[in-house]
C-alpha cells in the first residue's frame, strides 16, 4: 500500500502525517508513506485544500484532518486495493 500525505508542510499536513502513521501502527498495516508538497503533484489529483491523503494514488479525503477512527477507516478501505 502506499500512502501520500500532500500539503505544503503546515501544522495540520504534519499532524496528518503523524496520526498516518499511528492509525497504520495501530491497524498493523505496513504502508509506504511520504509527504508530498510539490503543488504540481497536489494539482494532478484535484486537489485544492491541503491536507490531503492519497491511497493507492486515489484521492480519499482533502481539506481537513480526520479523526483517528476515521482514518483507520479509510485505511482499512482501501487496504484490499494494494
Amino acid at each position: 500500500m502506499k500512502i501520500k500525505v500532500l500539503g505544503s508542510g503546515c501544522a495540520r499536513c504534519n499532524k496528518l502525517y503523524e496520526a498516518t502513521n499511528k492509525a497504520l501502527e495501530d491497524l498493523n498495516i505496513q504502508a509506504d508513506v511520504v509527504k508530498d508538497e510539490d503543488m504540481m503533484s497536489m494539482m494532478s489529483y484535484g486537489i485544492v485544500r491541503t491536507p490531503a491523503l492519497v491511497i493507492n494514488e486515489k484521492a480519499v479525503l482533502s481539506g481537513r484532518l480526520p479523526s483517528g477512527e476515521e482514518l483507520k477507516g479509510l485505511i482499512k478501505e482501501h487496504a484490499d486495493e494494494s
